[in-house]
């Protein structure tokens, strides 16, 4: 139900009776033009560029051009009259009754209201999160799960078949590391402590040291005793690699449906590596002859301390990366970007043509080699796009929160949950951090304020729009039992809706399916939080002017008529808040604030 989609239709219904009547050349491509709300609202409701794409191609001057294509425009239906404006716009202005009409419209489509067939059934994969199952997850991570799972929402909303992916990096060194330190958790829980274990040992170096693996090494002494005290580390390093994911992964997947952040499907690097698919890919590449032995220059400013060994390469400057890649390390084992490698070539193998991975803003340097393997592996069959979010930066009492991750001290995803629930309570808390997290773009740093993220005032977003829903779920309750008031709206009573601030909101309102088309295409979901916001505060505006104007109020207690109308306004408003927060954001619309 996109207006504007239905409205360029009759633009190109126009344009194809010009080129019929020999007023602009037949040949001409006319799928480039737009129709979107005019940046002033005052010049019209509905503007296109249609003149401004086209002029060229017609040989004509935008603005003849338009003089041409203005009569035609204004045979649509609900036209009222059509402008022409700075260089070749074309400002169409429809009729009040489409608008109040399209109220009804929006209450047969209920919550579905501005679900599109956009993507017309395209498989899609989502790849997010995917940390390394070395510890809890903290809230770098948190915004990359929300960013996923609602541009997940956002692009199955919108007609694509999406698979939403979680790729574990459970194999290499930091999982050995890992393995370690649990081990040691595990020396110092068996009988005779810490020094005892370390006496038959040699002292391991621990990288990772957060508390969270001391329950996991005190479970394996109680378990299995001092079965691993005295044994060599190539004996106890796979049962402790193994304990030690397998407990990281259940915590990880813990922490993510408390986020509420869902995924249908997981990927094991370790099995990639076990299963052979490293070497078939790298096969692959070998064989379209795209691997070589060779030394790689030293980067700008490191000649002394740059090994220069002969290394296994994959030509990736031949598909627009500054460097060839290695896919050995000294050890002969496979670099991560080997079994990043093998694991889009997965993707691929399993009917992905359209991949997109949310990465954290540290990896943005390992995107060119990533889009090169997978163009050199699928012959440019396969699109690959990478969203990168950058930090969160967190406040408590005005100073930074500072995150370690390795040493243990950071702010986890429940640290950071919890602090929620403690200031607004339960499942809200979930909610409010969800929103947050999308109230700037992806790319673009955020900064995550405890205060203000629990403040109930216009300048929280997530407040002020669940704020604008239960206002409008109060007034429900008002009128309910009162049978004048709660009768199905009529034609004749949408007349009533006459204020320019009424047609104003009916008009936003009706801008929610552009919306979340655009935000599809431009994979960009926090654009709807700023399209509720502002939605809110029309709605809350309107509110506001009942509170000095009480004929301008939603319920007009001697004008029944007037007021099925206003409440037929603004039950359209709560049908795409509770649509985009429910069905897009993953959040539950609040009928009381309390």
């Amino acid at each position: 139900m996109n207006i504007f989609n239905d409205f360029r239709e009759e633009i190109y219904s126009a344009l194809s009776r010009l080129k019929q009547s020999g007023h602009i050349p037949g040949e001409i491509v006319t799928s480039a033009i737009s129709v979107e709300p005019p940046r002033d609202p005052a010049h019209g409701d509905l503007s296109t560029n249609a003149a401004l794409v086209l002029a060229g191609p017609a040989k004509r001057k935008p603005r003849d051009l338009a003089q041409i294509l203005a009569p035609e425009l204004e045979r649509i239906n609900n036209v009222t009259s059509v402008d022409i404006a700075g260089p070749g716009f074309i400002n169409l202005h429809l009729d009040d009754d489409y608008w109040r009409r399209l109220l009804q419209q929006i209450h047969e489509a209920g919550p579905e209201y501005g679900r599109n067939e956009l993507g017309a059934g395209r498989k899609v994969i989502v790849e997010f999160v995917s940390a390394n199952p070395t510890g809890p997850l903290h809230v770098g991570h948190a915004r990359g799960a929300v960013f996923g799972d609602v541009l997940s929402r956002l692009l199955m909303f919108s007609g694509f078949d999406v698979t939403r992916e979680y790729y574990w990096n459970d194999a290499g060194a930091q999982v050995d590391k890992l393995a370690a330190a649990v081990y040691q958790r595990y020396l110092e829980g068996i009988e005779g402590g810490t020094s005892g274990g370390v006496t038959h040992q040699r002292e391991l170096e621990i990288e990772y040291k957060g508390e969270y693996l001391i329950e996991i090494g005190l479970a394996l002494a109680r378990g299995e005793g001092n079965k691993w005290r005295d044994v060599p580390e190539s004996e106890w390093l796979p049962r402790f690699r193994a304990v030690a994911v397998d407990a990281m992964k259940s915590l990880i997947r813990d922490d993510l449906r408390s986020l509420g952040a869902e995924f249908d499907s997981e990927v094991s690097e370790s099995k990639l590596v076990a299963d052979g698919k490293v070497d078939e890919a790298v096969g692959e590449l070998k064989s379209r002859g795209l691997i070589y032995e060779g030394k790689l220059d030293p980067p700008k400013g490191k000649t002394k301390e740059w090994d220069s060994r002969q290394q296994t390469l994959f030509r990736a400057t031949r598909y627009g990366d500054q460097v060839d890649r290695p896919l050995r390390k000294s050890d002969g084992t496979w670099t991560y970007f080997a079994t990043d490698i093998a694991y889009h070539l997965d993707k691929f193998n399993r009917g992905h043509r359209e991949m997109i991975d949310v990465w954290g803003a540290d990896h943005g340097g390992y995107v060119s080699r990533v889009r090169a393997a997978v163009k050199a592996l699928t012959d440019g069959a396969a699109s690959f796009d990478v969203k990168l979010c950058q930090m969160v930066r967190l406040f408590e009492g005005g100073k930074p929160v500072k995150m370690s991750k390795r040493a243990g001290r950071f702010v986890t995803v429940r640290d950071l949950l919890e602090a929620m629930d403690k200031r607004v309570g339960g499942q809200v808390g979930r909610d409010v951090v969800r929103f947050t997290m999308l109230t700037r773009k992806n790319d673009a740093p955020l900064d995550f304020d405890f205060a203000k993220a629990a403040e109930q005032s216009r300048d929280n977003p997530v407040f002020y729009v669940q704020y604008a829903n239960a206002r409008i779920c109060s007034i429900k309750r008002r009128v309910s039992g009162n049978d004048a008031f709660c009768k199905p709206v009529s034609a004749s009573d949408l007349v009533r809706l006459e204020q320019s601030d009424e047609l104003s909101l009916i008009r936003l309102v009706g801008d929610w399916p552009r919306q979340v088309e655009a935000a599809a295409v431009a994979c960009e979901p926090h654009r709807l939080a700023f399209y509720l916001y502002d939605l809110a505060s029309s709605f809350h505006a309107l509110w506001n002017k009942g509170n000095d104007e009480p004929g301008a109020r939603f319920i007009v207690e001697d004008d029944p008529s007037l007021t099925r109308a206003r409440l037929a306004l603004i039950e359209a408003v709560r049908i795409v808040i509770v649509g985009g927060l429910a069905n897009l954001f993953g959040i539950t619309p609040q009928d009381e604030m309390r």
